[in-house]
C-alpha cells in the first residue's frame, strides 16, 4: 500500500473548520488506478468537487457515486473534476469504480489524513461531506448530509452554476 502524502499549508490551521471562502488544503493521494493525484495540479485546469463518503458499495454511497456518474456530462460542461475519498483500499475503490461504471477519480485515505485535513471526522460513521473548490483554491460551497446522498451532486452543480460557470 502506498501511503498518502499530505502537504499542510502552515497558514491553514489543521483544527480550523473549513467553510466557504477558506483556502482548500492541498494534498496528494493515490487513485484507484494507482496514479498519483495532487489537488493543486488539478485546480490549475478545473474546479474540483471533492466528496468524502463513508464506504464503497453501501446503499447511500452507491447512490451518491451513481448520481455523480449520471450527471457526468453536465459536470464536464461545467469544467469540474469529481474526486471521491473514503478510507477504503485502492483495490476496493477499483472494484467499486468498475462495478458502478464510475468515470471519476476515487482516492484511498486509509489512514484518514485527508479526512482529518478537511475536518471530516465522525464518531461512529465517517460523515458524507462535499466541497466545491474553485480553480483559485477557495472553497465555494460545502454540503454536509449523511441522509441525502443524491443531493450532493445537485448542490455541487448549483454552486458551480452560481459561481459564474
Amino acid at each position: 500500500m502506498t501511503p498518502v502524502r499530505v502537504y499542510i499549508d502552515v497558514s491553514i490551521p489543521i483544527s480550523m473548520v473549513l467553510k466557504i471562502g477558506s483556502q482548500a488544503p492541498d494534498f496528494e493521494g493515490i487513485t484507484d488506478t494507482g496514479l498519483k493525484f495532487k489537488l493543486s495540479d488539478t485546480l490549475r485546469e478545473k474546479d474540483v468537487i471533492l466528496y468524502f463518503y463513508p464506504k464503497d458499495e453501501t446503499p447511500g454511497c452507491s447512490a451518491e457515486a451513481c448520481s455523480f456518474r449520471d450527471n457526468w456530462d453536465e459536470l464536464k460542461k461545467l469544467n469540474a473534476e469529481v474526486v471521491g475519498i473514503s478510507s477504503d483500499s485502492i483495490e476496493s475503490h477499483r472494484k467499486f469504480r468498475e462495478h458502478r461504471s464510475l468515470k471519476f477519480i476515487l482516492i484511498s485515505d486509509e489512514d484518514q489524513n485527508i479526512r482529518l485535513l478537511y475536518d471530516v471526522k465522525g464518531r461512529i460513521v465517517p460523515p458524507r461531506v462535499t466541497y466545491v473548490i474553485s480553480r483559485s483554491g477557495k472553497i465555494i460551497h460545502v454540503y454536509n448530509s449523511q441522509f441525502a446522498p443524491r443531493k450532493h451532486v445537485q448542490e455541487a452543480m448549483k454552486a458551480l452554476l452560481e459561481s459564474g460557470k
